[in-house]
């Protein structure tokens, strides 16, 4: 981890850009925000922290007009403001990113960084659009590709594309949300220059994050928020991981090694529950994703899949759990070939699936808490009986998945999207190990939690590999990898460079796999 950001102190005299003052905000059965004070200065970058559900977005929303606070004042520049929509604060210089995206996805990233922007030329062919792109990207150090469609990018792409659409229209006041959750370390440093860059413009950033380590680097101050209210703002300076933890939760927190197996634990099975061999796939594009993947997965075992986002993760998380077919090789779940079977039939067979867009992928976003909780039971009893839906027992079964998951539902009626994204996360996670008696495919299943939902999501898949289960555990943060796991496969070009015993583990034999090489070419170089 890098130093933790200069003390930042303002200009004697300076007035905050913002100032919210006494923000409040209620929905039915929930206090969002109540009485929050919050500023942020020229030239500052101020984290936003707290659990999920914490009203740290909601918050947000109300500073860019998607919400209208209950109580309280928005003061910009010295001067009381409201915002009946996003399109006026944006108007007023303050533009947002949000966690999840909102970009056209037939559109190309050229067509969607131009769209409803005053600055986009009235006559310009597409390529004079990639062209002004470009430059962009150029200037705020963001790589894109300007002439490729939004649907053919990753989510690591895409959230790029989102953050320079906001930067290219000239925010002084920039809000991120979560923005590194699916950037890898070297485009989160790349981001963090662009930052930089940003503010000492005199502009500044509120910068919302679960990553401890990341918030500490960047921050000038910091502050936390805890059931919809203000604990306290600190220095950057001033602050470390495990006091910023006890501060959004209340409690200490500690991961500890969860590779230890209990007493009463069910054992590694002596053959593969799931198998792949020689399996090839490819991208949605139709080029090559997977090449010749070999990988075997116990029962009563976590096997990790490490590696930068991009190189195949995606698509090696689909053809495990059917969602994407195979071009060649044999996928064989309990010893049955899976040629052909559609993801219905792995979910029959005991395949569990936490997927890497959980919004997108794994919901279904306008459709009801109770519809979206028992969706792979919708056609079994009680849900359904001789045909006939039992609304009753939906709504049972869907309070006893949430009471599963920890999370509080005001009303199991309204649209799952309303939900903050960690709780989607424990619903969908909780949903899909009820199913998963054989393995469960989980791709960044921590991915945008904080600090203690992460530590209760990694404990709910050492119960399910206690309770027998073969785990893959798809992850970008080596420190979840190694905690867990019983082995662990680096994936590079969607290739497994190498497998590796988590024991006695070398950290730099990883890294140099995820880059695509191995010991032996480093030795060779060196020699």
């Amino acid at each position: 981890m890098n130093e933790a950001a200069p003390h930042f102190t303002p200009p004697a005299g300076t007035p905050p850009i913002v100032q919210l003052k006494g923000i409040a905000k209620y929905f039915p059965g929930v206090i969002a925000n109540q009485d929050v004070d919050l500023e942020v200065y020229p030239g500052e970058i101020h984290a936003l922290l707290g659990e999920n559900g914490a009203g740290k977005s909601t918050l947000m929303n109300i500073l860019t007009g998607i919400y209208q606070a209950d109580a309280g004042e928005i003061i910009i520049d010295g001067y009381k403001r409201e915002f009946a929509s996003p399109q006026q604060a944006i108007a007023a210089g303050i533009g947002m990113v949000h966690q999840h995206f909102k970009l056209v996805q037939a559109f190309t990233v050229a067509e969607n960084i131009h769209l409803g922007w005053d600055e986009t030329p009235r006559r310009a062919s597409a390529a004079k659009l990639e062209r002004r792109t470009a430059d962009l990207a150029k200037r705020f150090n963001l790589q894109v590709r300007p002439g490729a469609r939004i649907s053919d990018l990753s989510t690591g792409e895409q959230q790029r594309v989102e953050i320079l659409r906001v930067l290219a229209r000239q925010a002084r006041v920039l809000i991120l949300d979560e923005p590194t959750a699916v950037l890898t370390p070297a485009e989160a440093r790349e981001l963090f220059s662009a930052l930089r860059n940003f503010v000492a413009e005199g502009n500044a950033v509120f910068f919302i994050s679960h990553k401890l380590d990341e918030v500490l680097e960047i921050s000038d101050r910091i502050t936390i928020l805890r059931g919809g209210r203000k604990i306290a703002t600190e220095k950057a300076s001033d602050c470390d991981p495990r006091m910023l933890a006890k501060l959004m939760v209340g409690r200490d927190i500690v991961l500890d090694d969860m590779r230890a197996r209990p007493q009463g634990a069910a054992p590694v099975s002596k053959e593969p529950v799931l198998s792949l061999k020689n399996v090839t796939a490819r991208g949605d594009d139709g080029s090559p994703a997977l090449h010749d993947i070999n990988l075997a997965v116990h029962a009563g075992e976590i096997v990790g899949v490490a590696g930068v986002a991009g190189n195949g993760q995606r698509e090696l998380s689909q053809v495990l759990t059917g969602v994407r077919p195979a071009a060649s090789g044999q996928i064989v779940v309990d010893g049955k070939p899976m040629s052909g079977r559609n993801a219905a039939a792995y979910a029959a067979g005991g395949i569990g699936h936490i997927p890497e867009d959980r919004l997108h992928s794994g919901l279904a976003p306008a459709l009801s808490i109770t519809i979206n909780a028992v969706m792979r039971e919708y056609m079994k009893p009680p849900i359904t009986n001789a045909g006939v839906y039992n609304p009753g027992a939906a709504t049972a079964l869907s309070k006893e998945i949430a009471e599963a998951a920890d999370v509080m539902i005001p009303d199991y009626g309204m649209p799952i999207r309303n939900l903050s994204g960690g709780n989607q996360q424990r619903l969908v996670a909780r949903r899909e190990m009820r199913i998963a008696n054989k393995v469960l495919v989980a791709a960044y299943p921590s991915r945008g939690l904080d600090v203690g939902a992460i530590n209760t999501m990694l404990r709910y898949i050492v119960e399910l590999r206690d309770a027998g289960a073969g785990i893959v555990l798809i992850s970008e943060e080596l420190e979840e990898l190694l905690n867990l796991s019983d082995r662990i496969a680096v994936l590079y070009e969607g290739r497994i460079m190498g497998e590796l015993e988590n024991q006695n583990i070398d950290i730099d034999e990883i890294g140099l796999l995820m880059g695509g090489r191995t010991q032996s070419e480093k030795t060779r170089e060196v020699a």
